[in-house]
C-alpha cells in the first residue's frame, strides 16, 4: 500500500510530490498529461513566480516535473483516474481505480485544477498567450498604457476589468447581455472608473491579428451590426470549472463544483486532500497551488501520525 497517491501534475500535484519525496513518503503520481505543469504548460510567458521572472510556462512545468522525477524519483504512472473508493480490505485507506491499473494508498491528494471556459471563437486558439489570456492577475502587467478587451459579464469579468483598469489605457467590457450578472458594487464600480467601456448586446465572432492580438470581430446581438475592435489584447472571463469529470467517489463539492477544501486541504472524506484550482479557493495562481502542495503534503504527515 502506497502512503500518497498524486493526482495530476500541475504545479500544485509536483509540489506535493516533491514534498512527499523529501518526507520520505512511498509515492505515486498519477495525470493523464505526459507533460508537467497544467495550465502553466501552454502559457506563453509566467511573470510572477518568484525568481523566475519571463519564463515560458512549458519549461516551468518541466523544471517542475524533473524535479519531482528525475531528480527525487517521484514515480509516476499515465493513466485517467476513474474512481476512488475504501481500500478493498474494508480497513483505512483507499483505492485508486485508472484506466491502467488499481492502487492501494493509505491517503489521496487530489490535483486536477480546473478549466477556464473558452469562446470557441475562431483565432482564440491560435493567439492564446499571444494577447489572448484567461487570468489578469497573471498577465495584466503585459498590457501597460494599451487598449484590452474583456468578455463576460459576471463577477470574475468586472474584477478583471477594474483590475486591468489600472494597468491599461482603455478597457472595452464586453457582455452578450445589456446588463452586467455581477454584484451591483462591482458594477458600480467598474461603470465609475473613466477609462472601462461596456459594450452591452455584443458578442466576439472573431480575434483578429497576424502574429499577435490586433482586433476584435464583433457583431451587436439585437440588430447584427457587425464592427471591428482594435485591441491589443483580449482576457476571456466567461467560466471556468474544475477538471473532475468521470471521477466517481469525490468528497463533498460546492455548487460550482470545486472540492470543499481549506488551507489544509482536508476534505470531507478522513485521508483525502484536494490541492490546487480544483478547490475552493480565492485565488488561483501558480504561488497558491504551489503552497497547496506544501500544505497538503504536511497535513498528511499529522494524519498519518495520527
Amino acid at each position: 500500500m502506497r502512503d500518497i497517491v498524486i493526482i495530476g501534475n500541475g504545479p500544485a500535484g509536483l509540489a506535493a510530490a516533491i514534498y512527499a519525496k523529501r518526507a520520505g513518503r512511498d509515492t505515486l503520481l498519477i495525470s493523464d498529461a505526459p507533460t508537467g505543469g497544467g495550465q502553466i504548460a501552454t502559457t506563453y510567458e509566467v511573470d510572477n513566480y518568484p525568481g523566475l521572472p519571463g519564463v515560458s510556462g512549458m519549461e516551468l512545468g518541466s523544471k517542475m516535473l524533473a524535479h519531482a522525477t528525475d531528480h527525487l524519483g517521484c514515480e509516476t504512472l499515465l493513466a485517467h483516474v476513474t474512481e476512488i473508493r475504501p481500500a478493498s480490505d474494508g480497513g483505512e485507506g483507499w483505492l485508486v481505480i485508472s484506466d491502467k491499473e488499481e492502487t492501494e494508498t493509505r491517503t489521496v491528494i487530489i490535483a486536477t485544477g480546473a478549466t477556464h471556459t473558452h469562446l470557441g471563437v475562431p483565432g482564440e486558439k491560435e493567439h492564446t498567450g499571444m494577447g489572448v489570456s484567461y487570468c489578469a492577475t497573471c498577465d495584466g502587467a503585459f498590457f501597460k498604457k494599451r487598449v484590452v478587451a474583456v468578455v463576460g459579464g459576471g463577477d470574475v469579468a468586472l474584477e478583471d476589468a477594474i483590475f486591468l483598469s489600472r494597468f491599461a489605457k482603455q478597457v472595452y467590457l464586453i457582455h452578450r447581455r445589456d446588463e452586467f450578472r455581477g454584484a451591483k458594487i462591482l458594477q458600480e464600480e467598474a461603470l465609475a472608473a473613466d477609462n472601462i467601456t461596456p459594450l452591452y448586446d455584443t458578442i466576439v465572432k472573431e480575434v483578429q491579428g497576424k502574429d499577435v492580438v490586433e482586433s476584435l470581430a464583433i457583431e451587436t446581438v439585437k440588430t447584427k451590426e457587425a464592427s471591428v475592435l482594435p485591441v491589443h489584447g483580449v482576457f476571456m472571463a466567461v467560466g471556468i470549472r474544475p477538471n473532475l469529470d468521470g471521477i466517481k467517489g469525490l468528497p463533498d463539492q460546492n455548487e460550482a463544483g470545486y472540492i470543499i477544501a481549506d488551507e489544509t486541504c482536508a476534505t470531507s472524506l478522513p485521508g483525502i486532500f484536494a490541492a490546487g484550482d480544483v478547490r475552493t479557493k480565492a485565488l488561483r495562481q501558480v504561488a497558491t497551488a504551489v503552497a497547496d502542495g506544501a500544505n497538503a503534503v504536511f497535513a498528511i504527515d499529522k494524519y498519518l501520525h495520527g
